[in-house]
């Protein structure tokens, strides 16, 4: 640290002492008067008595349109310096100095603009708008990089006049370190202070506000704007808006200063937290609608959020924006509300009529209904009729067990079906297709009847009985306890076999079938054939058995 102060402090002294010695070529120059003896090209002769003739620049007596402001014989106030050369526009540069020091109150302490014209070794020659020439040390410019500042202007103070020499010495350096020292007490200050205080805004970004409290400017982030969360500030400020603030946070190390807006408002969830409860209705403004639901604004800086689901008791609602519009006010049933997590969601649905009770109140079980098939599943198809959804299942859409929907339909699809339940506590409605149709075993009753005695293929066997395929999509059951003298283990999936019809329910499509029914038939068959043909009692049978 000791090494890089001392060259610091070469490095000042060597620009003081450049500075210096231009001072010391301005000591050496005299003013005084000529007379133009003639002009030449772009060189004008001025006589100055006993110092003889000098040249001068015919631009030193021009204007800016390159007019000649003097002529041979006029008379022309001009400055020679140290090196013989002489000069009117810094003779007229050193009257306005001359002025400015005679007017100057040392008890001024004002900013002045200056725009740097030159530059030397010492430092930087500035003027303002007057035309009033400044010397800037490099020592008082505050530069950290001199490239790049000629033609630019600066606020700067001056700290010395020297009447004898005719010279004004300006500092940005004082004013720099001034601003330093206030914006640290202005900072300290509003670090320390827990109160609302007034702002102006400076700039404002995609991410949040600049705000100047107190001559210190602070971030105000786009989360600490509203209540409601993130917010897009251009929308609700512009530039030079006044706004009340908080302190959040001071980074010392970043120097960096967080500024809250929502905090500097009494937080309105502190309002309703006692005030709303569950299943409360509320008339909010659809502020913003999204794909997956839409935001609502209750009003005092609080949204909730109406997801999809919740706008409309249809299921298959596409977008929020078929059903809602941006700026309409609707009223809302409260489902959730959490002041802790800040947290408020809401349903449009729970306030309209229930589909279901208006389907109960249109249809009954056993209504016969058109609709259209919204989907198709492994296990059936769901089909909406008006504005509820019902289950058509694979077994009740054919009478072929192996039709499938997917198979029979496609989404769009228009069907009449059948409402062969529909379950209050679940809210559920079952459908049937099959039941508008003649069933299989209708068919078969057309040429069978209960008692007759058929024959078909053994298609299962389960432990309560034997399932047998009588025709196409025609299935009766042989209850185990209907095998009679037929041992199960015996029998075989497509083994043939025969029995009685025991049992026809033509609206369940049920056949049930019974061999020991048929044993007993064929007995019956035999006993009656024998009474009928040879007149022989029973007993004679006997006897005959017995001899």
């Amino acid at each position: 640290m000791a090494v890089n102060r001392s060259v610091q402090i070469e490095a000042n002294e060597e620009e003081d002492f450049a500075a210096m010695l231009e001072e010391s070529f301005k000591r050496t120059e005299e003013d005084s008067e000529g007379v133009i003896v003639g002009i030449k090209g772009d060189v004008a002769t001025v006589n100055i008595g006993i110092r003889g003739d000098k040249e001068l620049a015919l631009s030193e007596i021009t204007d800016a349109s390159g007019k000649l402001l003097y002529n041979v014989g006029d008379k022309i106030k001009v400055v020679i310096t140290g090196r013989g050369q002489v000069s009117h526009k810094k003779a007229l540069r050193k009257e306005k100095v001359k002025a400015y020091i005679d007017a100057y109150n040392p008890e001024n302490q004002d900013e002045i603009e200056v725009k740097i014209v030159g530059k030397n070794k010492g430092g930087f020659i500035a003027t303002d708008e007057n035309g009033v020439e400044f010397f800037l040390p490099k020592t008082q410019s505050g530069f950290k990089n001199a490239n790049d500042i000629v033609g630019k202007s600066y606020k700067v103070r001056v700290i010395k006049v020297d009447k004898e020499e005719q010279s004004i010495i300006v500092s940005r350096k004082k004013i720099l370190d001034d601003d330093r020292k206030k914006r640290k007490e202005a900072l300290s200050n509003i670090v320390d202070n827990a109160d609302v205080m007034e702002g102006v805004i400076k700039k404002i970004t995609t991410y949040g506000m600049f705000v100047d409290v107190g001559g210190v400017d602070g971030l105000v982030h786009y989360s600490e704007i509203s209540y409601k969360g993130p917010v897009n500030p251009s929308t609700i400020y512009k530039e030079g808006d006044k706004v009340a603030v908080k302190v959040v946070s001071y980074d010392n190390e970043k120097r960096h200063l967080s500024l809250s807006i929502k905090a500097a408002m009494p937080d309105p969830w502190d309002e309703i937290k006692d005030g709303l409860e569950v299943g409360d209705t509320i008339k909010v403004i659809v502020s913003n609608i999204e794909p997956y639901g839409a935001f609502v604004d209750l009003g005092n800086d609080i949204e909730g959020f109406l997801h999809i689901s919740e706008i409309s008791w249809d299921k298959n609602i596409k977008n929020p924006k078929d059903h809602i519009t941006e700026g309409e006010e609707i009223d809302v049933e409260v489902i959730e509300i959490s002041a802790k997590d800040r947290r408020l969601r809401v349903s449009l649905k729970n306030l309209l009529p229930k589909p279901f009770d208006e389907f109960k109140a249109k249809f009954k079980e056993g209504d016969v209904a058109k609709g259209v098939v919204t989907t198709t599943t492994a296990f059936g198809a769901f089909v909406r009729i008006d504005c509820v959804e019902g289950l058509l299942h694979n077994e009740d859409a054919s009478w072929d067990r192996n039709d499938k929907c997917k198979d029979l339909f496609k989404v769009g699809d228009e069907v009449e079906v059948k409402i062969v339940k529909i379950d209050d506590k679940e809210q559920k409605i079952s459908l049937s297709l099959k039941e508008l149709k003649q069933s299989p075993v209708q068919e078969f009753t057309k040429k069978h009847s209960v008692g007759e005695a058929v024959k078909g293929k053994i298609r299962d066997i389960k432990d309560f009985g034997v399932f047998v395929e009588l025709g196409e999509n025609v299935d009766a059951l042989i209850r185990k306890e209907d095998l009679g003298n037929v041992d199960v283990s015996t029998l075989n999936i497509g083994d043939e076999i025969e029995a009685s019809i025991a049992f026809i329910d033509e609206k369940k499509n049920r056949i049930r079938l019974s061999i020991r029914q048929l044993a007993r038939a064929k007995e019956r068959e035999v006993l009656n054939e024998i009474n009928s043909d040879d007149k022989v009692t029973l007993g004679d049978i006997i006897k005959e058995q017995l001899k």
